[in-house]
């Protein structure tokens, strides 16, 4: 089964570098365009999905159904999942990261090292949530999956699917509409491989 994980595209909150976490913001024109521009490199590929899952998030389902739409005439069913949510920020689900508070600026600069803040969930917190997920829909029936989530539980899954990572993924940028690609054959995922990534948009 090839798993294809794609971030949300962009929205509003996403252009003014504001931490959005799980406010449910829809996506601006440029994430309406990003969208059709994932689904048309999956067109090009010749992948039609059996299956979508998506975090509840309107952004996110809205990249998947706009992605859906592009590769297959008549999108499947797309199947909502509290797992793919995006990390729980808590108190500081709003702020911008332009000038954030000193305690966000030490765990976002070294997220392996530095402990969440108070009232955030942890990144362990996420990571068990997504290998939850994976192991999940493992065993599913289907060639070729989407996953539409978000930029901390995209790299929760790509940290799951490569052991080794040792948190390397944790600091990596992901940007709008980018796409990993793993497979699951004989009992083991691949190692995740980046196989589209949009020009740098403003923004987070």
């Amino acid at each position: 089964m090839n798993i294809y994980l794609i971030r949300h595209a962009q929205t509003a909150k996403n252009r003014q570098k504001l931490l959005q976490g799980r406010s449910d913001e829809p996506l601006n024109e440029t994430g309406e365009e990003q969208s059709r521009k994932a689904g048309v490199f999956f067109r090009a590929q010749g992948i039609h999905f059996d299956r979508i899952w998506s975090s509840p998030l309107v952004r996110s389902v809205r990249t998947a159904q706009i992605v859906g739409e592009c590769t297959q005439e008549g999108c499947p069913g797309i199947f909502l999942d509290d797992r793919l949510l995006e990390m729980d920020y808590g108190p500081y689900e709003g702020i911008s990261l332009e000038n954030p508070p000193k305690e966000i600026i030490r765990f976002f600069s070294d997220f392996v090292h530095q402990p969440a803040p108070a009232g955030m969930e942890s990144l362990d917190q996420v990571k068990q949530r997504l290998a939850g997920f994976l192991d999940d829909i493992k065993e599913e029936p289907c060639q070729n999956v989407l996953i539409s989530l978000h930029a901390i539980s995209m790299k929760g899954a790509l940290e799951v699917l490569t052991p080794d990572a040792g948190g390397a993924y944790w600091s990596k940028y992901i940007g709008n509409c980018s796409v990993y690609r793993t497979e699951y054959s004989g009992g083991s995922f691949s190692v995740p491989e980046e196989i589209f990534a949009l020009a740098y948009e403003p923004g987070v």
